[in-house]
């Protein structure tokens, strides 16, 4: 999903089907291009003839990583941390279609470089200062094109993902079932827990819903488009705040002009129903375009979220085109109309990136006769130094212009990132 800070990719001066399949794959949304950042290896299983040989071709990637995190507040406690970890990951060689893999996710505060207490940043390494969790256990099955998971596995998709910013990704207990058929992939899923950043460190594994969430999707991708289809049925019990029916919708069409000049054009739509009174009740919108010329890329993206009772931008960051590092429109949306906007440039010069974007986000009166107004500032950069090796400085401002103390207020984060893949 995820490998480089920027929004938009600049493209190499390669071949230009070559730089119109990268620049395709682009991100669209600040988070995820954020979390992109800290991307942990993929690679291709290797394939034996014999089970003996699943031990034997067996291979051990991952990640070693260190953040340093601060938060200063307008009107509360500073806090900042330091912590370093990781991800080992191991996996079986494939044979006839079958193999397996572990994973280990660990995250671990360096007390003399981190606050005592009420000082200290809990957002890396739980209130307790240390978290160590398998985060993949799973049992893998391949036959051309279709591919089966069953156990403990990372899931990106509209409203389940593992939402990878800080230093404990969010992974799934789920059943999931691919299946590609040329440019068309069929996923089908039933989740059972998840766990990890947005699922609460301090208490790890959690159920999805009382009865589990089930979703399919159906997407579609071509050197021209990609749109996909999406229904989660999220089934709680009674009074379940996240019980709900959701569908979404996106397309984003891309327009290679010539070597210098790429267009993006996209549009998304999400419904909510909710069930078992769950309130969970929306209907957002959103379009967002990207022009990229050279090593210079600018973005505008919008979300209008009507007015209805509240909605859930799912298990994980979430999907909307405006979504920032911390501020996502549903924080705004219960009981209201409400609206976001954000712009933003990107632009790399040899191993470099920069990254700067700025969003609005407004919430209309509500039955309370309230209003709200964020302004999100997110700045970037990084130093990709090869495959292996990644330098990255994170600055995020929000700045709760009506004092009402959404989304914590007004405060500033600061986040210094070193990540080494093996």
């Amino acid at each position: 999903m995820k490998n480089t800070l920027l929004l938009w990719l600049v493209l190499s001066s390669s071949v230009q089907a070559q730089e119109a399949n990268e620049n395709k794959t682009r991100l669209h949304s600040i988070k995820k291009a954020i979390g992109s950042v800290v991307v942990t290896p993929q690679k291709e299983l290797n394939v034996v003839d014999g089970f003996a040989h699943m031990f034997d071709d067996g291979r051990i990637t991952g990640q070693v990583r260190s953040i340093f995190s601060s938060i200063n507040y307008l009107n509360a406690q500073d806090i900042y941390t330091t912590a370093v970890g990781g991800y080992f990951k191991y996996e079986l060689a494939q044979y006839q279609g079958f193999s397996a893999t572990v994973a280990l996710r660990t995250s671990h505060d360096i007390h003399q470089f981190s606050g005592k207490e009420d000082e200290r940043n809990t957002n890396l390494s739980s209130s307790a200062g240390s978290y160590s969790k398998l985060t993949q256990a799973s049992i893998d099955y391949s036959y051309e094109g279709l591919d089966v998971h069953i156990g403990r596995q990372i899931i990106d998709t509209p409203l389940a993902d593992s939402d990878d910013i800080r230093m404990i990704a969010n992974s799934f207990e789920a059943y999931v079932l691919n299946y590609k058929i040329d440019n068309i992939t069929l996923m089908l899923a039933h989740l059972l827990a998840w766990q990890g950043y947005d699922a609460n460190l301090d208490e790890a594994w959690v159920k999805t819903a009382e009865n589990g969430t089930n979703f399919a999707g159906i997407i579609y991708s071509d050197s021209n488009v990609d749109t996909s289809v999406w229904y989660y049925n999220i089934n709680g019990e009674a009074d379940d705040f996240m019980a709900s029916n959701s569908v979404y919708m996106d397309a984003i069409a891309h327009l290679h002009v010539d070597n210098k000049l790429f267009l993006h054009v996209g549009m998304q739509y999400l419904n909510q129903d909710e069930l078992n009174h769950s309130g969970v009740s929306s209907h957002i919108y959103g379009l967002t375009s990207e022009v990229i010329y050279n090593d210079i890329g600018i973005n505008l993206a919008y979300n209008k979220s009507l007015k209805g009772k509240k909605s859930f931008s799912g298990f994980g960051g979430g999907t909307l085109f405006t979504n920032m590092d911390s501020m996502i429109l549903n924080h705004i949306s219960e009981d209201r109309d409400a609206s976001s906007w954000v712009g933003a440039l990107s632009y790399k010069i040899g191993e470099f990136s920069f990254l700067y974007a700025y969003g609005d986000f407004l919430g209309e009166v509500n039955s309370r006769l309230e209003t709200e107004h964020i302004i999100e500032q997110d700045a970037g950069i990084e130093y990709l130094h090869n495959d292996n090796l990644t330098l990255a400085f994170i600055y995020t401002k929000n700045s709760d212009l009506e004092d009402t103390n959404i989304n914590d207020g007004s405060w500033e984060n600061m986040r210094m990132l070193l990540a080494y893949n093996f």
